[in-house]
C-alpha cells in the first residue's frame, strides 16, 4: 500500500483501501444474483436493467430464487471478513441495494409484519424487499455494481465499528476470502465440496484453540473437512518464541491427528523468524505463512502470500493436496 506523507505528517487513509478490498470480495455474490435473474427470466440483461423493468411478481420471483438455491452458493461478508448464512446474506444483498441500515431500521418492521400477518419471516423479507424495489428504483436510479459497492464499503465501515478484537484474525480472513472468492469468480463452484463456511469465533479442539477454521461441505451442508488455522504473532525479535510457537504446532497437529481430512495452515506475523522453525513447520503443516512484519505492521497480505495462499485454496478446493495429518 502507498503511504502518504506531507511534512513529515501521514495522511495515508489505509482503512479505505481495506474496505474497499473487502467490498471488491463481495463481486461474485453481485454476479451470481445476476445469473440467477437471468437464468430465471430466459434474459441476458444486467441486473440493473432487470430490477428497473420486472413487475413486482417477477422481482419477487427472482428474489426468492436467491433465497431458495442450494449448493455451491457464493458468500457474502461482514466488516471483519465473517460470512453470513446464506438467506441473511440474501437479505442484506437485495436491502442494501434500495434501503439504509436494514439490520437496526428494516428488520423491526419485517417483525412487527410476521406478528401482525403470520407470514414466515423469509416470505416476509422477501416481500418486503420487492415492494421497495418497486417503490423507489426510480429514486436511486441504478442497481449497477459500481453503485452497490460504494454502499458496501460504507455498511462494511459501520459493521466494523461495532466489533471489536478483530485486528489479526481481520487480516487473515479477508485473504482467505480472497482466495475463496478469486476459486468461486472462475470456477462457480468450490470444487469437489458444495459449500465452505468460515468459522465466527475461534475453534477449541481437546486442548487446542486454533483462531480460524473453514468448514468445507458436502451436499448436504455437513462437514467433511476442515481447515484450521491457529494464528503466531510476536511482538519483539529474539527470544524463544520461535521454538515455543514450532512446539504449539506440534501440539496442535497430534490433537488433529485423529481427523484425518483436516488441514492445518498457520499464520506467523514476526520479524526475522528463524529460518530453522520456518523449515521445520514447512514441512509438518498443509500451508505456512510467515509474514515478516512487526504485528502493529500486520495490516494485509503481501502479493506473495496472498498468491501462495490462493493456490493452497485452489489446491484443496480441487482435491489435489491431501491433509498431512493422514500420514500420521
Amino acid at each position: 500500500m502507498d503511504i502518504l506523507v506531507i511534512a513529515g505528517v501521514d495522511i495515508s487513509h489505509l482503512r479505505l483501501v481495506d474496505l474497499a478490498n473487502l467490498a471488491d470480495q463481495a463481486k461474485p455474490f453481485y454476479s451470481w444474483v445476476e445469473e440467477q435473474f437471468q437464468r430465471v427470466f430466459g434474459h441476458e440483461e444486467s441486473l440493473d436493467a432487470l430490477l428497473q423493468q420486472l413487475s413486482l411478481d417477477h422481482i419477487r420471483l427472482g428474489i426468492d430464487t436467491c433465497y431458495s438455491a442450494m449448493g455451491n452458493l457464493p458468500l457474502l461478508f461482514d466488516g471483519v471478513g465473517r460470512s453470513y448464512p446464506h438467506s441473511k446474506a440474501c437479505f442484506y444483498f437485495f436491502a442494501w441495494l434500495i434501503r439504509d441500515a436494514p439490520q437496526q431500521r428494516l428488520n423491526p418492521l419485517i417483525i412487527k409484519i410476521v406478528k401482525e400477518s403470520g407470514m414466515s419471516r423469509i416470505k416476509a423479507e422477501i416481500d418486503v424487499l420487492s415492494r421497495l424495489i418497486i417503490a423507489y428504483r426510480q429514486t436511486v436510479k441504478t442497481f449497477s455494481w459500481d453503485a452497490l459497492r460504494e454502499v458496501i464499503i460504507d455498511r462494511l465501515e459501520g459493521s466494523r465499528r461495532s466489533i471489536k478484537g478483530h485486528e489479526r484474525e481481520a487480516v487473515v480472513r479477508r485473504a482467505l476470502i480472497i482466495a475463496i472468492q478469486n476459486y468461486f469468480t472462475t470456477h462457480r463452484h468450490y470444487g469437489i465440496y458444495q459449500g465452505v463456511e468460515i468459522s465466527e469465533k475461534q475453534v477449541t479442539i481437546g486442548n487446542e484453540t486454533f483462531d480460524l477454521a473453514i468448514d468445507l461441505l458436502n451436499t448436504q451442508s455437513e462437514i467433511v473437512s476442515r481447515i484450521l488455522i491457529p494464528i503466531k504473532t510476536r511482538e519483539t525479535e529474539g527470544g524463544g518464541h520461535a521454538h515455543l510457537f514450532t512446539r504449539d504446532i506440534v501440539s496442535a497437529m497430534s490433537v488433529i491427528q485423529s481427523f484425518q481430512t483436516d488441514y492445518l495452515m498457520v499464520v506467523i506475523v514476526a520479524k526475522n523468524w528463524a529460518k530453522r522453525e520456518t523449515d521445520t513447520l514447512t514441512n509438518l503443516v498443509d500451508h505456512l505463512v510467515v509474514i515478516d512484519l512487526a504485528p502493529s505492521e500486520f495490516v494485509t497480505f503481501d502479493n506473495e502470500a496472498q498468491i501462495g495462499l490462493n493456490t493452497f485454496i485452489a489446491n484443496v478446493f480441487n482435491g489435489k493436496l491431501k491433509p498431512k495429518s493422514r500420514e500420521g
